[in-house]
């Protein structure tokens, strides 16, 4: 690969690289090529082209990651000129999906502050044995169906969907509703038209949710919401049901999308499959991190404008121009992680950017870390030979969609 260009926007490297066949773990190697290797140095911020022909900083290394997603002079603001959006559909929405995640401080933090105390360390930990009890379900329906069973339909879509309902306060019966506007929302295909329309459906959906919360309220995020800020006054119904429109896509889709990619690639390494199936409560632990740190499934990077210029590995970012700090490549930054291209369960993992960083870290990665942590060993332990059920190349992936997995992994025992 030549030299990407970093000053010239007509030379802008398009960002539409493909992963190379055979290794749909890894990013593409055409933005893999940013990063140090042997004696070449990390590239600088590179300049890259977008799908509306528009240009954007692409930042490669961990450490620029980092400083720039703590910065004050970076906004997560999608309706600022200049924001790299990811497709028209998310153009075309940007106003009406509007939360917390795409707003600056202080609006940020207050609207934030909402939804935190149902996602500290402490209460997330006291959703544990529930979560173990969704899990050992799960897993005896599949035993009893029986092989093949796609690992998707089966176990982890359910698990992350079961649980963001309970805790929201929405009918699980409902799932197929939900499941079907979110993926038009994160399909990076779909016409403005449709994820407008998906949007519209969601909202009007919580909406009433809200409403009836309101009336009678239960031990749940929407009768808090209901009671606490739109029976006060402090939000209307309409914003607290964007937000949780949020907190439901969110919560399931990226859960499920790791617990079945994991186990694509545990199952690709089978030393590291017994490390996990095999290992104690702490050693689970960091082979999640590693997992998150090694998938990546946020893998279209955090998007952000510059309020201000800033310096970045000898690069003046202007104000005005768009960012996008690719968390998968901070991922395999060999000067954060040594090898980083190898799957280790026992490395320590912890300094991944798989949540983020920054005022806008993932607010859901407690959870989201309880659920893995619960469900692979018990995956792997119930089905001590689960395998494919289908060559690995004919899989499918979801190059297409905001979050990277799976679209059904078939299994057997």
């Amino acid at each position: 690969m030549t030299a990407p260009a970093t000053h010239e926007t007509e030379d802008a490297t398009p960002f539409t690289a493909r992963r190379a066949p055979g290794c749909p773990f890894d990013p593409p190697p055409a933005h893999r090529a940013l990063l140090p290797d042997g004696d070449r140095p990390a590239a600088p911020p590179t300049r890259v082209r977008l799908w509306d022909d528009s240009t954007a900083w692409l930042v490669a290394r961990h450490n620029d990651q980092v400083a720039l997603l703590r910065d004050e002079r970076i906004s997560a603001d999608s309706r600022r000129p200049g924001y790299p959006s990811v497709s028209e559909a998310s153009l075309a929405t940007r106003a009406h999906n509007r939360t917390f995640i795409t707003m600056d401080e202080p609006e940020h933090n207050e609207e934030r502050l909402r939804f935190t105390g149902a996602f500290t360390v402490r209460r997330i930990e006291g959703l544990r044995p529930r979560v173990t009890a969704l899990v050992d379900g799960l897993l005896d329906a599949m035993a009893a169906a029986g092989p093949p069973a796609d690992l998707v339909q089966a176990f982890a879509l359910p698990l992350p969907s079961l649980v963001i309902c309970e805790l929201l306060g929405v009918p699980y019966a409902d799932h197929g509703f939900f499941q079907r506007c979110s993926r038009v929302l994160i399909d990076m295909r779909s016409t403005p038209e449709q994820a407008l329309d998906a949007s519209q459906e969601l909202v009007d959906y919580l909406t009433g949710l809200l409403a009836a919360k309101q009336r009678n309220p239960a031990d749940d995020l929407l009768s808090r919401l209901a009671t606490e800020y739109v029976a006060t006054g402090i939000a209307t119904r309409d914003e607290c049901a964007k937000q949780a429109r949020l907190l439901l896509i969110a919560g399931h889709e990226t859960t499920a999308n790791m617990i079945a990619l994991g186990t694509c690639a545990l199952l690709r390494h089978p030393e590291q499959l017994a490390a996990v199936r095999d290992g104690d409560e702490q050693q689970v632990a960091g082979s999640v991190e590693e997992l998150l740190r090694y998938l990546t499934i946020v893998h279209l990077g955090r998007r952000r404008t510059a309020l201000a210029d800033i310096e970045v590995g000898g690069v003046t970012i202007r104000a005005g121009d768009g960012v996008i700090c690719a968390n998968d490549l901070a991922n395999r930054d060999p000067e954060v992680f040594p090898d980083p291209d190898r799957l280790d369960v026992g490395r320590p993992a912890r300094r991944h950017l798989a949540f983020g960083s920054g005022p806008h870290q993932c607010l859901g990665q407690n959870l989201a870390r309880l659920e893995l942590r619960l469900a692979y060993p018990a995956l792997l332990r119930r089905f001590p030979g689960l395998r494919l059920d289908q060559e690995f190349a004919e899989i499918a992936f979801r190059d297409e969609m905001l979050v990277y997995g799976v679209h059904a992994l078939p299994v057997a025992w």
